[in-house]
């Protein structure tokens, strides 16, 4: 039966899995729709795991783990996973067949005719940009980014609803890793399925997904738009994880019309907040480097700005960026980015500077 589209795909309800006395997974309940899906997160996170779970490769050891509304079992698994398409790095291809004999291996077992291989093959290569003439060529004569591109060929032969990416581009260099990160987000939109893509490059995950899933020690910490999580992120963990911030220690002092005022070490500083911290608390706030300016050469802010004195400790050219790291004056570190212009005054090591950052742009984690 067809799940409507508004409904979740994948479905964790309280889902453990443990490996002799660690839980490599602890208690955790997530829903997962259409789009692309991207579980994030440092080694040992939790996110193979989870994704070993929906294969069907091992079953929880608690809780209950849902595809399409129809929970995965030993009874279930096998109609579920023709479902499935699961690429892995490198393509993991047989390398005593061609790139044509691992692309079309699971539609010869299920007896599909010639013509039909054939013309599926056509498809793929046309949809991956991959030579047809490739297809005769052994895995050890193919690129890396050609591997990739049969690996994932192989995952689409059958046509399935759901694709499973376990760090599919871990293996190719920066330059290639960027190409085939745009040539999956193609690929996704013109099949139309949903990705489920394990990764723990920021960036890419960023990038790639409609939804974000971060994990950290066998915990969901948050799942949102990227955007969302990049601009509101609900943990330091979060905010740490996701590229980079700075991170403000403060103590609370109010709230005004929903904004959290707070004292950092003397300077009023205001940011937004998912929940309502008491006065006197202490507290962390961040904000993203990239969102900090200096406070003269005529930058006119049009909305609430924070406003802080730091001194310049480190400047780095690096390219299309300035990257300076900043020291307030109870010695917290920050970091400012700003775009390499002519037109923009670069600055020393040891010069006195104010800096100044929106308040819509400061999060109290």
């Amino acid at each position: 039966m067809t799940q409507p589209s508004d409904s979740p795909i994948i479905e964790l309800r309280e889902v453990v899995k443990r490996y002799g006395g660690v839980d490599a997974l602890k208690a955790t309940t997530l829903s997962l729709g259409v789009g692309v899906n991207v579980l994030l997160g440092p080694s040992g996170s939790g996110k193979s795991t989870l994704l070993r779970l929906l294969t069907g490769l091992s079953l929880p050891s608690a809780g209950e783990v849902r595809l399409w509304g129809q929970g995965l079992s030993a009874r279930t698994i096998g109609a579920l996973r023709r479902r499935l398409g699961y690429v892995i790095q490198e393509g993991g291809l047989f390398p005593h067949l061609t790139a044509g004999a691992n692309v079309t291996l699971a539609a010869r077992y299920f007896g599909w005719e010639a013509r039909r291989i054939e013309q599926r093959l056509e498809e793929l290569c046309a949809l991956t940009h991959f030579p047809p003439d490739g297809m005769a060529r052994y895995p050890a004569q193919l690129s890396g980014g050609q591997r990739q591109r049969v690996g994932l060929m192989r995952a689409l032969m059958l046509g399935p609803e759901l694709l499973l990416l376990d760090e599919p581009l871990g293996a190719l260099d920066l330059k290639l890793r960027k190409q085939m990160q745009l040539e999956l987000k193609r690929i996704q939109t013109e099949v139309g399925i949903t990705f489920i893509y394990v990764t723990h490059d920021q960036e890419e995950a960023l990038i790639m997904s409609d939804r974000v899933a971060v994990m950290n020690e066998g915990v969901v910490a948050q799942v949102g738009r990227p955007e969302d999580l990049y601009d509101r992120p609900g943990s330091r963990f979060v905010a740490a994880f996701l590229v980079e911030s700075n991170f403000l220690p403060a103590v609370v002092r109010g709230i005004e019309h929903d904004v959290v005022v707070a004292d950092c070490e003397g300077a009023i500083i205001r940011a937004l907040s998912l929940r309502p911290p008491a006065t006197g608390e202490k507290v962390t706030l961040t904000t993203r480097p990239e969102r900090i300016r200096f406070a003269d050469g005529g930058w006119s802010p049009t909305t609430p700005q924070n406003r802080l004195s730091v001194t310049v400790t480190e400047a780095l050219f690096a390219g299309e960026r300035c990257r300076y790291m900043l020291q307030a004056s109870d010695g917290t570190a920050m970091v400012l980015k700003e775009p390499s212009s002519a037109a923009i005054r670069r600055r020393a090591v040891g010069e006195r500077a104010e800096i100044a950052w929106s308040v819509a742009d400061t999060i109290l984690v």
